[in-house]
């Protein structure tokens, strides 16, 4: 059994959408950083996306641990046009496609963007090469919203509107089992202390 345990990188205060923009997380939370990192397997090696804010939330908890790398594969989804626009800017400015967007994701590809499947597939194929050069550990990832909802919605099979309903709140850990043969658990979602 291969065990993630996805953390949400430190809160970015921003209010716009923000996907493949690089920003600054506020890690001034030093109690939560110190239970996140005493919560989290000592042994496991930590992983991230390579934008800034989960970079910074690996390093913040790695201690001892080993860290393999900051991976693209692991950003969050890319909002192309929208980036820097809040969502209600977007619903006004663009209302059918926004709605259509956050109510019926799936194939539905932002404007020099992706789509939520995109997203998955991306993360997902990562994930599953983990699994194969990683069998039978922990790994700590740290990454972004999108991400480790695409990983709710992979191991469960529920629909991308569905896992969109979850709150994964920063600094947050998420497990998500690999059990083998294709098999998935959700061990726990949004623990905080």
């Amino acid at each position: 059994m291969t065990r993630f345990w996805w953390v949400r990188h430190g809160p970015t205060h921003r209010k716009e959408l923000i996907g493949w923009t690089d920003a600054e997380a506020d890690l001034s939370d030093a109690a939560g950083l110190k239970w996140l990192s005493g919560h989290l397997p000592a042994e496991a090696p930590v992983i991230s996306s390579d934008l800034l804010r989960c970079r910074a939330t690996a390093e913040a908890i790695l201690g001892e641990r080993a860290l393999l790398g900051h991976l693209p594969e692991l950003r969050e989804l890319h909002f192309g046009d929208w980036e820097g626009r809040t969502p209600a800017e977007l619903a006004e400015a663009e209302p059918q496609l926004s709605k259509q967007f956050w109510t019926s994701p799936g194939d539905i590809a932002l404007p020099g963007g992706e789509s939520w499947n995109d997203l998955s597939a991306r993360v997902t194929k990562k994930v599953e090469t983990l699994c194969d050069c990683y069998p039978d550990q922990d790994i700590i990832a740290v990454a972004h919203l999108g991400v480790i909802l695409s990983q709710i919605q992979m191991a469960t099979g529920m629909a991308a509107s569905s896992a969109l309903g979850f709150q994964i709140d920063n600094l947050s850990v998420t497990r998500i089992d690999y059990l083998g043969d294709g098999a998935w658990r959700v061990f726990g979602v949004n623990h905080r202390p």
